[in-house]
């Protein structure tokens, strides 16, 4: 004779009822409890730097540090305020002068003429000759590694017909590319009234231009140009201001210095496939940039690491399904996750799975079944979706009545 629980199970079979589901909230093997977060307030002149692991002292007044492959923010301080970009405004020109190249609209070989506003621009220069024709690689490099002012206008004004109307463009792609905090009035940095990025904004840019243009990058790590183009036709050779290109630290990107602005700095390095941003800004000399520049570097990479959790087929739990023709499902991520994370990491991480318990089935592969959450001191709060590896068909009419059987017999 069938037990009372027996005869409610078979009676049910019509429409089997799931037993109620239980919230799981299972801690991956290892992991440790998490603490407190420290916290990212906007600094003021004087105070250190806010990172995920304490403190730091910079004399940069404003610093950012960014992880290329993940964008974690590895260092901030006053990072989203508008300040003075100084010749770090350059990078935009770059942007849009890569793009035509992209395009086709400009060609590295072709010849753009000098204006004598070019020509007479005051500031760091690449020494173009007004009257003259300047090949657009050659005026490239003068912007890039010489910092020519005289270099950005003849490009503006080849793309644009005039600098105003080329610092129109410039602000449209602001806008493209999410620059939250950044107005031009001109292709150079020259010191203008409203003329503002913010250090984000910066390293926004810089990342663009490592992601979008890496056939043109090559230019940000060139040491040093020379361009004939003074009286009588001797070259000048001139260093590139980045301090940390020329001491191979660092593979481009600018600098800058303007009265207002102090000296400024944005920088990129990759180290065994870890690449870092960095931008400091508002530094009291060029000694000081080159040694904050180095410091805050080595600190980046020494302090930090980027973490594959797991690839996009790993599975990353195994969960039960109910009535399904498999008995468990396996959880994956469906991309690889790759976390910036401090060297100490494994003391300090918790990694959750989240789900609902047991799965009902039918279970689509792809449809999203849980999440993975990771917290801890220091280390980035993440919270992704789980999603089924595979298929599970729901078990034939008799194969479900003899799994509710058995879960009320055994008492599940």
């Amino acid at each position: 004779m069938l037990t009372r629980r027996a005869m409610l199970a078979a009676g049910a079979l019509a429409g089997i009822a799931l037993p109620a589901p239980a919230a799981q909230m299972k801690p991956r093997p290892g992991a440790a409890k998490p603490g407190a977060k420290a916290a990212v307030e906007p600094a003021v002149p004087g105070s250190p730097a806010q990172t995920p692991i304490g403190p730091v002292d910079t004399a940069a007044r404003y610093a950012l540090i960014l992880d290329y492959n993940t964008g974690a923010t590895l260092l901030d301080k006053d990072a989203d305020q508008p300040m003075t970009p100084s010749s770090m405004t350059k990078l935009m020109t770059a942007y849009i002068v890569f793009s035509m190249l992209k395009s086709g609209r400009l060609k590295p070989d072709q010849d753009l003429p000098v204006s004598e506003r070019a020509w007479r621009m005051g500031g760091s220069k690449m020494y173009v000759q007004v009257g003259t024709q300047v090949k657009v690689e050659d005026l490239i490099r003068g912007m890039i590694v010489q910092s020519g002012n005289d270099a950005c206008i003849v490009l503006a004004e080849a793309v644009a017909g005039s600098e105003e109307q080329f610092a129109e463009l410039m602000n449209q792609k602001a806008k493209e590319l999410g620059l939250t905090q950044s107005h031009f009035a001109n292709a150079t940095g020259w010191p203008a009234p409203g003329h503002v990025m913010s250090a984000r904004d910066i390293a926004t840019l810089a990342t663009h231009l490592i992601r979008d243009f890496p056939e043109y990058y090559k230019y940000f790590s060139e040491r040093d140009f020379s361009y004939n183009g003074t009286e009588g036709g001797r070259p000048i050779d001139q260093a590139n201001r980045n301090p940390l290109v020329q001491k191979g630290l660092a593979d481009g990107l600018k600098t800058g210095h303007t009265e207002d602005g102090g000296y400024g700095l944005v920088a990129s390095a990759e180290r065994n496939g870890r690449r870092v941003v960095m931008v400091l800004n508002g530094m009291t000399s060029m000694h000081q940039r080159a040694e904050e520049g180095e410091r805050l570097l080595e600190w980046a990479f020494r302090e930090f690491e980027d973490v594959t959790l797991f690839t996009a087929g790993d599975t990353v739990e195994s969960v039960p399904v109910w009535l399904g023709a498999a008995p468990t499902v396996p959880l994956i991520g469906g991309r690889d996750l790759v976390v910036t994370m401090p060297r100490n990491w494994r003391s300090k991480a918790k990694i959750t799975v989240a789900y609902e318990a047991p799965i009902r089935a039918p279970v689509q592969r792809g449809s999203a079944l849980g999440r993975l959450q990771v917290a801890g001191d220091g280390v980035p709060e993440i919270s992704m979706p789980l999603l089924a590896g595979a298929d599970v068909p729901r078990l034939s009419l008799p194969g479900r009545a003899l799994a509710v059987l058995a879960h009320y017999v055994v008492g599940g």
